[in-house]
This record gives C-alpha cells, structure tokens and sequence, in this order.
C-alpha cells in the first residue's frame, strides 16, 4: 500500500481524518473520513500498478479462493441476477440495450436479456470469467477503453454491482458514462457494500458507502436517484447489507449539486455492526443464507 490519497474522491477537500484500521485476511486495511462531506475512504491503498497486479493474480483467489468460477460464486450470482431484476422491474418498462460493468460469467446480462429481450454488452477484466461469457456468446469487452473502441451505441441501462467501491474517482467516473455511454432518458443500476453492516473494509474497497454518500456521489455526478433500498440480498434476509439504486441523468438545468455531510458516521458504523453481530450470536442458523461449494 504505497498511494496516500490526499483529496476526498467525492469532495475533493483535503480535510480528513483516520476512522479505522482493520484486518481483511492478513493485510491491514486504513480508511479516513473526510471532514467535509463525510464519505469514508481508504487511505494509503493501492497504485495504479500494484492495483493492476493485485486484480491480474490474486483477487479472484483472495475474495472467492479460486481465480476460476466456483459453484458458490456461480449460485450467489444468479441469485444477486434474480434479485437486481426484481429490483428493476417496478419502474423499468422496456430496454433496448443493457451494458453491464463487471459482469463476470454474464449471469447478470443473461436474467435482463430474458426479462426485457434486450441487446447485452459486457465489461470483465478477469480472463477467466471473461472467456466464460464470451464462450456462451455474449459480447464482452477486457475494458471500458475496449468497449468505447468498439460500440458506437448509448445503452438504456448501466449496470454496476459491486464495482463502484472499487474505483478511486467514482465520481469522474459515472460523469463520463452518463456523457458517453449512458442514454440521456436510460438508467443506471447500482449496488454497494452498506458501511453500516456489511464489513465494507477490504484490500480493493477503496470507497465505504452509506446510503448518504452514494446518493451524494450519484447527484455530483449529474444524476437523480428515483428509487434505493438497504437489504441483504441474496446473502441474508435480516441483515441490510448493501444498497441498491435506480438512477438516470437530471435535465442540464438541474446539473449543478450541492453536497450535504452526514453526521454521526462513525457511531452509526458502531451500532450498525453490534446490531449484526448481535443478530449473529442470536440467531447463528438463521442469519446467513448457505451456498453449496
């Protein structure tokens, strides 16, 4: 860990102040709080080389203990796959196209092409799930510098699940996929770790979201939430481990945003994690959902 970030990645204040240190499978993991809008954010973390070589050899091994598909990564992804869809579909009626950024084996784009007959592209930097999708025909691309080579079309739904806490400018980042990418009347679908109950401080997170922070970085970056709800889906039906929202551009006349800190951030983290691990003691059996290995 040899990058110290000095500016918030949603505010830019260079105001911030340790929050935690913590353990994630033998590595020390450090996150700040900036003292100007409130996101939580790891600091020192990795550069840009050493996150490429941290993602090329041992994510996948770290995170799933295998860099290719197990059968449990494969059931929680139809199950996430089911759960998005259901998420999605009370307010979108229709798709033309669907791009989904770190879509793995495709078991995301496969549940929406079945629910709305859409056109499904793809963004896997890992080979090995990469070559997966692509073997069942799906169109994916190593990059998003790949994928802008190659599609000249705007997608009616963005999706994004679990990849924004791994982005060191989430901000610049969904600025450009709304001018680029994004469909000025299309969607885009989100989800995060929820710092208040998931343990959000891994190696590659290198931005622990609330439902406050997100929603922040989502208006920064010209968009408007229409819909977002804490759950634990498919992990758990008690805990509200992540967050998901539906979110499209706001008309150019509403464009400027203006941050709002939240408060109590670190005594919200605390009681949000007694109360997990309280209903972890309480109820051990039935707190978690089991996968087959």
């Amino acid at each position: 860990m040899s990058k110290i970030v000095q500016f918030c990645p949603l505010c830019g204040s260079d105001r911030n102040k340790f929050f935690a240190r913590s353990e994630f499978r033998g590595r020390d993991v450090f996150n700040r709080i900036c003292l100007n809008c409130s996101l939580v954010f790891q600091s020192p973390c990795m550069d840009d080389d050493e996150a490429a070589a941290f993602y090329a050899t041992e994510y996948r091994l770290l995170n799933e203990g295998s860099m290719s598909p197990t059968a449990r990564n494969m059931s929680v992804q139809h199950a996430r796959a089911e759960s998005l869809a259901g998420f999605a579909r009370p307010v979108i009626d229709r798709l033309a196209s669907h791009l989904d950024i770190g879509c793995s084996m495709g078991i995301l784009l496969r549940r929406f092409e079945k629910e709305y007959h859409c056109h499904p592209v793809g963004i896997e930097p890992g080979e090995a799930h990469r070559n997966i999708a692509r073997h069942a025909g799906l169109t994916v691309y190593a990059s998003l510098e790949e994928l802008e080579q190659n599609e000249r079309v705007r997608f009616g739904l963005i999706s994004m699940a679990h990849v924004l806490e791994h982005l060191p400018d989430p901000v610049g980042y969904l600025a450009h996929l709304r001018e680029t990418l994004l469909d000025p009347a299309g969607w885009l679908l989100i989800e995060v770790p929820n710092l208040y109950a998931h343990d959000s401080f891994e190696t590659a997170h290198l931005v622990a979201y609330s439902a406050h922070t997100v929603q922040q970085a989502l208006g920064k970056a010209g968009f408007e939430v229409f819909r977002l709800e804490k759950h634990g889906r498919p992990r758990s039906a008690w805990l509200p481990l992540y967050i998901t929202l539906l979110a499209r551009p706001r008309s150019g006349a509403q464009r400027t945003y203006r941050l709002h800190p939240e408060r109590w951030v670190a005594r919200k983290r605390r009681l949000g994690m007694l109360s997990r691990h309280f209903l972890e003691w309480l109820f051990p059996r039935w707190i978690w959902k089991k996968y087959e290995e």
